[in-house]
């Protein structure tokens, strides 16, 4: 939030430093102020004094790193879902803004921050993967400026038009959820994120959902939605799956391998990457921690039809980093049996028995909440709860006593 101006009608100049803060003091006749972040009150000489703690404001950052179509949005669903209330677009901004808000998070898409509009890009011959089409700068200066609570004015990318709209005013959530193309390319923002996720859907299963969705929804040949896919692959190998040697936490999509040679892209096998050590997060983990475990739960207290459930958990590195791996192939025929699963897995950051449950049946209309996809999004978004619940008291300083100056 913006610094707050601390009014004291004396005539005299205060001799302390209160709370051991960075102050700038004006005098006008017979007025002091102090400017600083946010309100805390304090008596001295019988006079109040509301003053500031920049550690009070901070914002817990998540980045969320993905290539287009890949499940962001319904990620964001989730875990908004997990803080509760709805993500919205800012009431009575720009209709075609990319900006979320609810009660507690603000999600930020960063390709409000392309530095190209649609022409541009064409013009320069670079797709918006190109860190040359994007403003890092900016970027960086508004997600510190956010994560130190001041708001700022963001750039809007209309996504119908191509172009680069006016501005829109953003104020410091609680937490600001950072998702696009970048959040862990540049080293200066990667350095402000609390927690970071990736989102890494194979080529195969990548193809076959474009090819479900275009050629369905959309009228696309076959021909043209290879052309579209091999145009973006250099730059996103360049560019957008580096990035996931930096994430926290890894959501890799794959080819199930309970049919063989299935090429359709329906049943899937996912795996969850958690990176052990990582300050506020326990990776989960399926009955011993650190063990490796083969498991396929189907039977009297799980309904499986073809080609049936299997779960995978074990240690493992990962671009060299020690990680923990939980993976589910295949899906679920009821949620309401997820209970059972649910049941045999440790570390979830759950506030009640059931609650992951609870939340798939909750969202059973999104995509992927009937395999790995949905229910390791869903956890993911638990612990980020859990992590959010023990960063806010670490960063709060200790209670102010009143005391006479």
């Amino acid at each position: 939030m913006a610094a707050c101006p601390t009014v004291y009608s004396v005539s005299t100049t205060p001799t302390k430093t209160y709370l051991g803060f960075h102050q700038t003091i004006h005098r006008h006749e017979s007025h002091v102020f102090f400017y600083s972040s946010t309100r805390r009150t304090r008596r001295f000489s019988g006079i109040s004094e509301i003053s500031c703690s920049a550690e009070e404001a901070k914002t817990v950052v998540i980045g969320l790193a993905a290539d287009s179509g890949c499940g962001k949005s319904t990620f964001m669903r989730r875990l908004t879902s997990v803080f509760g209330g709805t993500a919205e677009p800012p009431k009575g901004g720009n209709p075609d803004s990319n900006t979320l808000i609810s009660d507690t998070t603000t999600v930020i898409c960063l390709d409000d921050y392309h530095s190209l509009d649609r022409t541009g890009r064409k013009e320069k011959g670079v797709t918006a993967l190109d860190p040359r089409a994007n403003n890092f700068d900016l970027m960086y200066e508004q997600v510190k400026k956010l994560k130190e609570g001041i708001p700022v004015e963001k750039p809007i990318y209309n996504h119908v038009t191509g172009l680069l709209d006016p501005p829109e005013l953003i104020q410091p959530p609680k937490i600001l959820v950072i998702e696009g193309l970048h959040p862990m390319y540049d080293g200066r923002v990667r350095e402000l994120l609390d927690f970071s996720i990736y989102l890494d859907i194979s080529n195969e299963v990548k193809f076959a959902w474009k090819i479900q969705r275009d050629m369905a929804e959309r009228g696309h040949s076959l021909e043209s939605i290879k052309a579209s896919i091999e145009a973006r692959k250099p730059d996103f190998d360049a560019y957008i799956d580096t990035q996931k040697q930096y994430a926290d936490a890894v959501i890799e999509v794959l080819p199930t391998q309970l049919i063989p040679d299935d090429n359709e892209g329906k049943i899937l096998r996912v795996k969850l990457i958690m990176k052990e050590g990582v300050k506020y997060f326990s990776p989960v983990y399926l009955f011993d921690e650190g063990s490796t475990i083969s498991w396929i739960p189907c039977g009297r207290k799980l309904t499986c039809s073809y080609p049936g459930i299997k779960f995978f958990y074990g240690p493992d590195t990962y671009f060299s980093n020690e990680v923990s791996v939980l993976e589910m192939d295949g899906q679920f025929d009821r949620l309401d049996e997820l209970i059972y699963v649910e049941s045999h897995l440790s570390n979830l950051s759950t506030k009640y028995y059931g609650e992951v449950t609870q939340q798939m049946l909750k969202h059973a209309d999104f995509p992927g909440s009937n395999n790995g996809t949905g229910l390791f999004q869903t956890i993911i978004g638990l612990k980020i709860r859990d992590l959010y619940e023990q960063l806010v008291p670490s960063r709060e300083p200790a209670p102010l006593q009143a005391s006479n100056a």
